[in-house]
């Protein structure tokens, strides 16, 4: 999975980016600090990996990853090509969604490349830019499909679909807020439209908000609204806080976490929040030679699943032979989980399920 972090220049992208990454990437008070992006490869932190890793006491260990990609600060007129547009531009078209960095914190030494602290104005600024150069897209394609109606009457549909989309974006709404069925959702994803891709809101606050309450933050509010709009998620967050931890040990970023009145960190929050945005789940693997979470979408099947590993594991599937994580955990092993019968035999329409602890048989 590759999240592209975006926003204004100054709004704390890459100072949340080398805090979540621990990256290093260069983070400065002027625009365009970031040129090419950086990026950086963040492994998915699971507890059950952690309580299976204890269990089998495995050579290898190995968490999902998600990669982000911290993208250079985008400006008006970035749809024309301004300031580093098109590159910025280019750089989304390759990530499978969004967070968008908005600043929601006071700072009079950290200039505001238009010159004051307006969440909404921020946000519309950069979708503006991605809605236009999502017209653009989105115009060529309406012609070349008209061309394609002269010897093909299914491609109606598409052009009919096209048309309302276009006419959303024209009035300055996103293609994700375009209600749409499964079988436009598949016509629509071979347009790749910048404003279809899935996005969460990453609402950049001070550590006093946090302190204090960050409902009391009027920013959040806005943030919140525009994401109710486009089905878009919405994650509080302190790129600062998320520096001050990087390199605490455990308990200790527990406990100063803890006395602000949090659970997880920003890094944890932030993975939960993608992985509900874009429908996925991880399944387990577990034995001496390796312990490894493997992620998938909601809804895949066994086979497919299997083929996550190697092609040859879909293609020759036998079965799937799968234990829920928990009942694995209160049974203490596989024997045991097996004589109570919670070790199940699944065949090819199994539906995987959040934290299946799975061994595939197969035959090429």
């Amino acid at each position: 999975m590759k999240l592209g972090i975006v926003g204004l220049p100054n709004v704390g992208k890459s100072t949340l980016f080398n805090a979540i990454t621990n990256a290093g990437a260069q983070s400065a008070n002027y625009p365009f600090c970031t040129i090419e992006p950086n990026v950086g490869v963040v492994a998915v932190p699971d507890k059950r990996l952690d309580k299976l890793a204890e269990m089998y006491d495995p050579d290898k260990y190995t968490p999902a990853s998600i990669e982000f990609v911290d993208i250079a600060g985008l400006v008006k007129g970035a749809s024309k090509g301004e300031g580093l547009g098109n590159k910025f531009l280019a750089n989304i078209r390759e990530c499978d969604a969004i967070v968008h960095v908005v600043r929601c914190f006071e700072n009079d030494d950290i200039v505001h490349v238009d010159g004051s602290i307006d969440p909404k104005r921020d946000i519309e600024t950069i979708n503006l830019e991605l809605i236009l150069a999502d017209v653009e897209t989105l115009e060529r394609r309406i012609d070349k499909t008209k061309k394609l109606i002269k010897g093909d009457k299914k491609y109606q549909a598409h052009l009919e679909l096209f048309e309302r989309v276009l006419e959303s974006l024209n009035a300055g709404k996103s293609a994700r807020s375009v209600e749409m069925d499964e079988e436009e959702k598949k016509i629509m994803s071979e347009v790749a439209l910048l404003t279809t891709k899935p996005i969460i809101y990453a609402a950049n606050m001070s550590d006093e908000d946090f302190s204090n309450g960050i409902e009391n933050n009027k920013g959040l509010a806005d943030v919140r609204a525009i994401a109710a709009e486009e089905n878009a998620g919405v994650l509080p967050i302190c790129a600062q806080i998320e520096e001050e931890i990087v390199d605490m040990d455990p308990e200790e970023k527990e406990m100063f976490l803890s006395d602000l009145g949090l659970e997880e960190s920003g890094l944890d929050r932030l993975i939960k929040e993608c992985y509900s945005l874009l429908g996925l789940i991880s399944y387990l693997t577990a034995g001496k030679p390796e312990v490894r979470a493997w992620t998938i979408k909601k809804g895949t099947k066994a086979p497919q699943a299997a083929g996550k590993i190697h092609t040859d594991f879909e293609r020759g599937f036998i079965r799937a032979e799968v234990v829920a994580f928990s009942d694995l955990m209160e049974c203490g092993s596989i024997a045991a989980a097996k004589e109570k019968g919670l070790y199940r035999s699944e065949g090819k329409e199994y539906v995987m399920q959040d934290g299946d602890v799975v061994l595939f048989r197969f035959n090429v």
